[in-house]
């Protein structure tokens, strides 16, 4: 196994890991992403969205590892760094945390595009 592979699989772990943490800690979540659920609807959109599009794109990442499901991880988290950066700037939202998370889209995104 290639030590691009491994990192692959690290990133479709840490991708599972993370919609785990939307899933299971939602007001928690603060923190990593800025959101709190000030009623039980956000909580609601918290674990189905964040956590249930993480997990099932992770888990299927990792399961194929293939070229396709690794472009298509690949293009999540680009296409998340993109809108982004847009909104960065939309929204006059240039704070560390926005710069931190966009570095990890583009790095995790290039990452699972080889």
């Amino acid at each position: 196994m290639s030590f691009v592979t491994i990192i692959q699989y690290l990133v479709d772990f840490l991708t599972v890991a993370t919609g785990v943490f939307a899933l299971v800690a939602p007001r928690k979540i603060k923190g990593f992403t800025g959101l709190f659920p000030d009623n039980p609807r956000g909580v609601t959109e918290i674990r189905a969205v964040m956590g249930g599009v993480f997990i099932a794109l992770g888990i299927v990442a990792f399961y194929f590892h293939s070229p396709s499901t690794n472009i298509m991880l690949g293009i999540m988290y680009l296409v998340i760094g993109l809108v982004r950066t847009i909104s960065m700037f939309a929204d006059k939202s240039l704070v560390s945390s926005n710069f931190i998370s966009l570095a990890v889209e583009v790095v995790f995104g290039i990452i699972m595009l080889f």
